[in-house]
């Protein structure tokens, strides 16, 4: 438990603020899909000593001395990645999960080379080829989108604009696509043109792990994820690939983009990965899902428009545009109710990424919290009285309330509720 008392000897400024935002997270719902709650374990490996040794290089090859018991976490984080998701290689350095995905293309492609992945205002991520991203501008980016009748990927499609382009580098994966992928034939198709098959699985891991999603191996060749979302973890990242690619990889994240590795968040990966091998995770897995579709379910019955008509994983993407506001005018009033979602372009959005018609909403960090279908539903009433009533503070604080008294019985790890009351005096 974090009562963050050297802090508040230290800097009770910034004491006062840590105090807020464990209220923040104690009396409202997350349900942003990219955020979750740690156990209080990997809170501990990220707060510990660990983060006062430096360690550039790779175990037994290092730069520096004093790299005995570092050179043993490293590897022990890199055993049990490669058993939890079945890797023949691991690289456990990667700070996050846009430099990973950054050191795969550094390693494995030439400045030019034509990549193909999801356009990101049809939910893929800006690091799979967005024009103001590395990737855009490193790379020629062919785009892939979903069916506007459907919502879903057309792997037809794909393949057309595979042969047609012949990219050096196919990326599957995506940051709110709310059904299930297809590694296998995007592998098919790779093959097919002589490409690489990159799975960028940040959001979906812990669901692979968990037995929920299909998983990309052994079809892939590349693999990036991050390890918060779904998998529970720091948020860091992870590559993982087949061992003709290892060597290449190593070399792109350290020396090519990367100092020293974060040994502190090494070591919090070690702790997430042993925790996702437990038979419980599978539990925890398939509870994110069947809250998904209660979620889901509970926003359609109250008029919402949810793009591709609901889910298969942890996320929901909802097009505002029949309900008269938008993505931001929504998020705003939420968060006023202690819900915290995102706003969000959806397919064929018409409206600027800032100021985007839709919501994503995951399941995840609630469900963390040990809420169920029962809770979704009351979720979804929430949600659609909020969206109702987004310029009535009066009333968004009522909903508030109500959210309050539901995340007094089920708190977050690591935080007792008498913690999160402190934050009224400012922790004085």
């Amino acid at each position: 438990m974090q009562d963050f008392s050297a802090v508040r000897q230290q800097d009770e400024g910034l004491y006062d603020l840590l105090v807020a935002e464990r209220t923040r997270q104690s009396e409202g719902i997350e349900l942003i899909p990219s955020e979750n709650y740690v156990s209080p374990a990997v809170l501990e490996a990220m707060g510990s000593i660990l983060t006062n040794k430096y360690s550039e290089g790779y175990p037994g090859k290092r730069y520096y001395g004093g790299q005995e018991y570092i050179d043993k976490i490293e590897n022990l984080a890199k055993r049990r990645a490669k058993k939890l998701f079945g890797a023949e290689h691991v690289n456990v350095q990667c700070y996050s999960g846009s430099p990973a995905n950054i050191a795969v293309m550094f390693g494995l492609l030439e400045y030019g080379d034509t990549i193909m992945g999801m356009k990101l205002d049809q939910g893929g991520h800006l690091t799979h080829g967005l024009g103001v991203n590395f990737s855009g501008k490193s790379y020629n980016v062919i785009s892939y989108g979903v069916r506007r009748e459907t919502g879903r990927i057309d792997m037809d499609e794909v393949r057309q604009l595979a042969l047609k382009h012949r990219p050096k580098l196919i990326i599957s994966g995506a940051t709110a696509y709310p059904r299930l992928f297809d590694f296998e034939a995007f592998k098919s198709i790779a093959d097919e043109v002589g490409a690489i098959a990159m799975a960028d699985i940040s959001h979906i891991s812990g669901l692979v792990v968990g037995g929920v999603h299909p998983s990309p191996f052994p079809f892939t060749d590349v693999v990036t994820t991050t390890t918060h979302k779904t998998l529970r973890g720091p948020r860091s990242a992870i590559i993982m690939c087949h061992k003709t690619y290892a060597k290449a990889i190593d070399r792109a994240v350290f020396p090519g983009l990367q100092g020293g590795p974060h040994d502190h968040t090494t070591a919090a990966k070690a702790v997430a990965f042993k925790e996702a091998m437990a038979p419980e995770f599978k539990d925890y897995a398939r509870q994110i899902v069947s809250n998904a579709r209660a979620l889901a379910e509970g926003l359609l019955s109250h008029g919402f428009d949810l793009v591709s008509g609901g889910t298969d994983n942890h996320l929901v993407l909802v097009d505002l545009s029949n309900k008269g506001l938008i993505g931001k005018e929504a998020e705003m009033a939420l968060d006023k109710a202690g819900l915290t979602v995102n706003k969000n372009s959806v397919p064929y959005d018409t409206r600027s990424p800032f100021s985007p018609s839709g919501i994503r909403v995951g399941t995840p960090a609630a469900t963390t919290r040990g809420m169920k279908e029962p809770e979704m539903g009351m979720i979804a009433g929430w949600i659609n009285a909020a969206i109702e009533n987004h310029t009535d503070d009066e009333k968004l604080a009522a909903i508030h309330n109500e959210v309050k008294e539901l995340c007094a019985g089920l708190p977050v790890p690591g935080i007792r509720p008498s913690e999160a009351e402190t934050a009224e005096t400012g922790g004085l």
